[in-house]
């Protein structure tokens, strides 16, 4: 993952939320069946130093990574923030997902995505118009299947660098309201080609264009591909569609995720 170094960490311990069962966010990570997530909410900036979240990013984290070290990325939570969202960084399991197609076999990722997505709205009040789904490599991979399975629990989507899996879901295989998506891959990307690549002799990951093709036919866009820029990225757009267009944009680089994409993202869903 290119992005900035981490810095002091001072800033991630603040902001625990007290809800009967104890403190939970900054540094405590929350916990509710199947694992667990780490929350931090942005300060409003005033005076009062209180937070004024505006919703949540709930990021799921690339292969070999965890949500305590997605946390220590300040750059990209700094992002969100500017933004008035939380960032919320969910937990893989054995630094891995377990979705459709995965090598891994470690939990039943829908059911904790939805304790994850109820949770929040518990604890938080963030809900299905205000929480946006992310993630980078492997974690983007989970975003997508999470859309697939609970779109309708999301108010949009910026993701980096990871589609589903070979093979792909059919679009009524996922629920048919989808809400906007923006998705970032590089051309040059060796990790998670365009096309996918086999990981091992039984895993496939799966071709940027069909994955996207299915997004659009599943949240059921009606007209045909805009060619567009969004700011230095060459984009193309299917428009309407049930709840927002389903956008792919394509940058001449590798495996990456960086905040200025999610700042550009978040714009572009306007949040």
């Amino acid at each position: 993952m290119r992005i900035a170094a981490p810095t002091a960490l001072a800033a991630f311990c603040l902001l625990a939320v007290t809800t009967g069962a104890g403190a939970c966010g900054g540094s405590i990570a929350c916990s509710v069946e199947g694992g667990t997530y780490r929350i931090e909410l942005p300060r409003s900036g005033d005076a009062t130093g209180k937070s004024k979240a505006r919703g949540a990013y709930v990021f799921f984290h690339g292969h070999r990574s965890s949500a305590k070290l997605q946390m220590r990325h300040r750059a990209l939570v700094g992002a969100a923030h500017r933004h008035g969202l939380a960032f919320v960084a969910v937990d893989g399991l054995k630094g891995s997902w377990s979705h459709p197609n995965a090598p891994g076999r470690f939990r039943d990722e829908a059911a904790f995505i939805r304790n994850v997505l109820d949770d929040l709205e518990k604890r938080f009040g963030f809900d299905r118009s205000n929480t946006l789904a992310g993630g980078f490599s492997q974690g983007a991979s989970m975003a997508w299947y999470g859309l697939c399975w609970s779109g309708d629990r999301f108010a949009g989507a910026v993701t980096f660098s990871g589609v589903f899996w070979e093979p792909i879901p059919k679009p009524e295989d996922c629920v048919t309201d989808l809400p906007p998506m923006i998705h970032f891959h590089g051309r040059q990307d060796e990790t998670f080609p365009l096309a996918g690549r086999a990981v091992g002799s039984r895993f496939h990951q799966g071709d940027t264009f069909k994955s996207i093709t299915v997004a659009r036919e599943a949240a059921r866009c009606e007209r045909d591909v805009e060619n567009i820029v969004i700011a230095d990225f060459s984009c193309s757009l299917v428009a309407g569609c049930v709840r927002g267009g389903v956008t792919l944009c394509l940058y001449d680089g590798g495996h990456q995720v960086q905040p200025d994409y999610l700042d550009i993202g978040l714009t572009r869903l306007g949040f």
